[in-house]
């Protein structure tokens, strides 16, 4: 059964009205720069959860920004089986990759309903070549997510199935916190078990098994499409888990 998720908010016309940039999670720009985003900005759209917003292998020549919801990166073999890459919450960055090859070289699914600012693929040229701070700032945002995939790799090569877990359970649950949605010591959660499985290299029993035997121990409980962490240090120190304090990250 599908957990209720209200609909998601649409973006603002007026850059200045981006209640992401009110948050405090993302770097600062100046006026002008604020005026060549929302030039930039072709369109806004929201799609229903399900839906795939880069197929993969074809072209697409557009960018994204996620404003509200969850998405996931992902990539599939012939026979079907996925493995999803990362996870894609509110100010994350969608589409760059395929700047460099003739098609997506992976897929993104929409896990909610989700609202985004969408860009043309070509506008990054003007964007590098007038706002060279801009530019620096969508490297920047390629070579974080570069760094969470090596992350991910480590943990699916190096990591127990208890590790995996606590280690994602963590990873998601700050990078919501930063962008002040956790409420009450609890985040929205609305992944399931096959998700995380697909992102973790596990079986689904597997990962059914795991994620009962972290809630008997008390580390953590998920019910009503949200997370808890109830002893996050003990997650902390069982995923090998160093949380640093968030920095101030770029928003297109």
């Amino acid at each position: 059964m599908r957990i209720f998720q209200p609909a998601p908010v649409s973006c603002p016309p007026p850059c200045a009205a981006c209640r992401l940039r009110k948050t405090g999670a993302f770097t600062a720009v100046s006026g002008e720069e604020l005026a060549f985003i929302e030039s930039f900005r072709s369109s806004t759209l929201t799609r229903q959860a399900g839906s795939i917003l880069i197929h993969e292998q074809k072209p697409n020549g557009r960018l994204f920004t996620l404003y509200e919801g969850w998405a996931f990166r992902y990539k599939t073999l012939s026979d079907g089986r996925r493995q999803i890459l990362n996870f894609l919450l509110p100010g994350d960055l969608i589409g760059l990759q395929q700047e460099f090859s003739d098609g997506a070289m992976h897929g993104i699914e929409a896990v909610t309903d989700v609202s985004l600012c969408m860009f043309p693929r070509e506008g990054l040229w003007e964007l590098f070549r007038s706002f060279p701070s801009l530019g620096y700032d969508t490297t920047w945002l390629a070579a974080r997510e570069e760094g969470m995939v090596d992350d991910n790799l480590l943990t699916t090569g190096q990591r127990n199935a208890a590790e995996r877990v606590a280690m994602l359970l963590m990873h998601l649950y700050r990078r919501l916190e930063r962008l002040g949605l956790a409420h009450e010591g609890s985040v929205a959660f609305p992944i399931n078990q096959q998700h995380i499985a697909d992102t973790l290299g596990l079986s689904l029993v597997h990962t059914n098994k795991t994620l009962r035997r972290l809630k008997l121990l008390g580390l953590h409980d998920i019910h009503g499409g949200r997370l808890w962490l109830r002893n996050p240090k003990a997650l902390e120190r069982l995923a090998d888990y160093y949380d640093t304090p968030p920095r101030k990250v770029p928003l297109l």
